[in-house]
């Protein structure tokens, strides 16, 4: 059976007008066209779908039943392409991404917030995961895109990562603690102080583990590590509690921090890179494309909004070390840890 769309199109449009002279005009084509589509559908599917008399034409049973059900499909195909294309033209739709723990309780929110305001008409939705599933739902197509923290991935080659900003390690404690009376804090100073006996750390969840732990280990620090959160505010919570002193991705000038706690950088410098991932050789939809354009800072088309001059500016002057073009994801040992 070999029947087109444009013959189906054409089935209905003569059904609806009881007449093939207005279908015709309906689709700028001869009458005679029109019959000849009409004839060669009937042969395909091997049914007679019209009475024609000289006067009228008026649809037979099987003509009936298939007007009713072709045309709800036509119809659900056309509403279809029409809101794909919208969602590719207009930036409508749903964009999904996906995020560790850090980035969900950090960064993206803000984002979130620009997009809604240069994209009213775009839905794009968070869905916080463990890094694994983050990746694993990236490659499975799941999302559109992922925001990841320092990720250390196992097949490297799948994925493109664009760096976005550096976050260092801090250790983060409360006000009167002895380490928090200079700028900074050195790992030795952590290694030695005796008031350090327990530390506060992310766990795998969220991310940072690997760069938290190579640091530590580099630097030869023993305190137990008795609490892993995989969200920030639980950490932050455990340390104003007296439970232990963090060691954390955070903005030591930031004000996420509560006011009973201060954090001081520490020294050698040790960063965590927050990213966007895609899949490697495979495109996003447009409106996927805007949302990854606005992340990371780039300008957006004029037809993005009202606000969108104001916003990239923003978007520039937050981001540090934005690149123009994905980068493939790099090995764990290459680039993720800094020290000066």
């Amino acid at each position: 059976m070999n029947v087109s769309l444009q013959q189906l199109k054409v089935f209905v449009a003569v059904a609806r007008q009881r007449s093939f002279t207005r279908a015709a005009r309906e689709f700028d084509l001869t009458q005679s066209a029109v019959s000849r589509c009409v004839r060669e559908l009937e042969e395909s599917i091997a049914l007679r779908l019209f009475d024609r008399t000289t006067r009228q034409v008026e649809l037979t049973t099987a003509g009936s039943r298939l007007e009713r059900r072709i045309g709800r499909l036509i119809e659900e195909i056309e509403l279809t392409l029409r809101e794909e294309r919208a969602a590719h033209e207009e930036h409508t739709g749903l964009v999904v991404v996906a995020c560790d723990p850090v980035t969900s309780s950090g960064w993206l929110p803000e984002r979130l917030a620009r997009s809604a305001a240069h994209f009213p008409d775009l839905i794009v939705t968070a869905k916080e995961q463990p890094q694994h599933a983050v990746l694993a739902a990236i490659e499975q197509g799941e999302v559109d895109f992922g925001v990841l923290c320092d990720a250390n991935v196992a097949g490297a080659d799948a994925f493109h990562m664009q760096p976005l900003v550096s976050t260092p390690l801090c250790a983060v404690l409360p006000h009167a603690h002895p380490l928090a009376s200079g700028a900074a804090v050195h790992w030795e100073a952590l290694r030695n102080s005796r008031s350090v006996t327990q530390l506060v750390t992310l766990n795998a969840e969220a991310g940072t583990r690997n760069v938290t732990e190579r640091a530590l280990n580099t630097h030869r620090i023993d305190a137990a590590r008795a609490n892993e959160c995989g969200h920030l505010a639980a950490a932050l919570r455990m340390i104003e509690l007296g439970l232990g002193i963090g060691v954390l991705p955070v903005d030591p000038h930031g004000a996420a921090l509560p006011a009973s706690l201060v954090a001081r950088p520490l020294v050698p410098e040790v960063s965590v890179t927050t990213m966007l991932v895609r899949r490697r050789n495979r495109s996003l939809r447009p409106n996927a494309e805007a949302v990854w354009s606005l992340f990371s800072g780039k300008d957006l088309p004029a037809h993005a909004g009202a606000s969108s001059t104001t916003g990239t500016t923003t978007a520039h002057s937050i981001i540090k070390g934005a690149t123009h073009e994905p980068m493939p994801c790099v090995p764990d040992d290459e680039a993720l840890m800094r020290a000066s």
